[in-house]
């Protein structure tokens, strides 16, 4: 498992591929909103990255079994779209059945599909590759985690308040083509960028199986 709750590795994925994965984004959706683009999992073109056999032989190594991808978000940060995101957990998980039970929380529907916020039990089948289609400096609003943060379960606002408070937290500085590993229970927040320099990531996430539990199925996304 990734102890730390994070894990930096650089140079997984050419910088040339990196160019041309983010061209056949941009091209894909030319009004691509700020926050960037759901869904991805249903192009081949990303599918066929998520399973590339070193992605799926590192994200087996980290998490200790191997492990299937589900869902993929472009997250697209530049000097003209940009925003700031406070320090949070990833609790919501896409579902193809669902069926309340005991830790399961409120739904909702993006692009779609049905989201509902899942019990830590769930979440940590999950683990997060974020590949750095550019480089994430200190300016250009680079990924902020608070180590072991993930081993506190599904923290309240007020608990994430003072652990933020409490804790500085570290940047996640990553070269063109490295990849961030992360827990979705994680505390994470990114500030604004304050360059022009583009900050491009393909969030992919993995899990142990789609089926967490009887009733309830994860989604293709």
């Amino acid at each position: 498992m990734i102890e730390a709750g994070f894990h930096i590795q650089e140079s997984i994925i050419a910088p040339a591929d990196c160019d041309r994965i983010a061209r056949f984004l941009e091209g894909e959706a030319p009004n691509v909103k700020r926050a960037g683009l759901r869904n991805l999992m249903r192009c081949d073109v990303v599918r066929n990255i998520a399973t590339q056999s070193g992605l799926l032989k590192l994200v087996g190594e980290l998490y200790g079994k191997p492990m299937l991808p589900f869902k993929a978000t472009l997250f697209s940060k530049t000097g003209k779209a940009n925003w700031l995101v406070a320090w949070h957990q990833d609790t919501a998980l896409p579902l193809e059945r669902f069926e309340k039970r005991e830790g399961w929380g409120a739904t909702s529907q993006k692009g779609g599909i049905l989201f509902a916020q899942a019990p830590a039990s769930a979440l940590a089948k999950i683990v997060a590759l974020r590949i750095h289609l550019d480089a994430s400096a200190e300016t250009n609003g680079p990924l902020r985690v608070i180590p072991d943060s993930h081993n506190s379960g599904i923290l309240s606002s007020e608990q994430i308040d003072r652990v933020a408070r409490e804790n500085q937290g570290i940047a996640c500085l990553v070269g063109k083509g490295g990849i961030v590993a992360m827990s979705p229970l994680l505390l994470h927040a990114s500030s604004k960028s304050v360059s022009n320099e583009a900050r491009r990531v393909l969030h992919i996430e993995y899990a142990e199986t789609r089926d967490l539990e009887p009733g309830n199925r994860l989604a293709i996304a």
